[in-house]
Formats: structure tokens, sequence, C-alpha cells
């Protein structure tokens, strides 16, 4: 089981960050990644880090104010999402890749467990 945590309302420009903990199975097997879904948007992944933390990979839109990491001693894979945007604005899923590093990494048939969700909303 994964559980997403940590959205809520921020205005912008201003950061958060998001957790995914991971129960039921050790998280530092598999590599983890987040994907968002906007109202009315396809989902879309945006980040993904391997079993050891020392791969981490962005989409084009993450890149520069996303960064992904990792506390296997914790079971945990956070998100810290900095100088937000309205755009930023979405449910944000972690799930769990089907091996420990992040090969087709934006595609959904790469991951076989999902959590539920968190909301970001990026509004003044």
């Amino acid at each position: 089981q994964l559980q997403a945590s940590g959205g809520g309302l921020v205005q912008p420009g201003g950061s958060l960050r998001l957790s995914c903990a991971a129960s039921g199975f050790t998280a530092d097997d598999y590599g983890i990644g987040w994907f968002r879904q906007a109202p009315g948007k396809a989902r879309e992944g945006v980040s993904c880090i391997s079993r050891s933390g020392v791969s981490t990979y962005y989409s084009d839109s993450a890149k520069g104010r996303f960064t992904i990491s990792r506390d296997n001693a914790k079971n945990t894979v956070y998100l810290r999402i900095s100088s937000l945007k309205p755009e930023d604005t979405a449910v944000y899923y972690c799930a769990r890749h089907l091996y420990p590093t992040c090969g087709s990494r934006w595609y959904f048939a790469g991951y076989n467990y999902w959590g539920q969700g968190t909301l970001v909303t990026v509004s003044s």
C-alpha cells in the first residue's frame, strides 16, 4: 500500500513537500514515481527515483522546481515542489515501479501499485 500526503492550499511562489509512505512491502526494493492529474487533464508523470536513490528523473515540467528523495529507513519517498504555480494544481499520486530502476518511467504500465493521491491547490 502507498499513502500519499502533504497536499493542501498554497499561494503561488510557495513550496510543499509531499510524502509517499509505503506499507506492506519494502519500498527500497523498487523505484517510486510521482504522477499528477490536473482538472480536466490526463495524468502525467513528473518524477521517479530509483531503488537506491542514486538515480532521479524529472519531466520537463518538473525540472528545476521539483526534487524527489527517499528515506528507505522510513519506507518513504518525498517530492518537494518549490516556486509553486497555479498550473501545478493537481492531484498528486505516487506509484511503485515494477523494478528497482525507473525504466519506461512515464508509462502507467511501468507501475503496479498506486497511492490514493493528495490534492495540491495553488491559488492566492
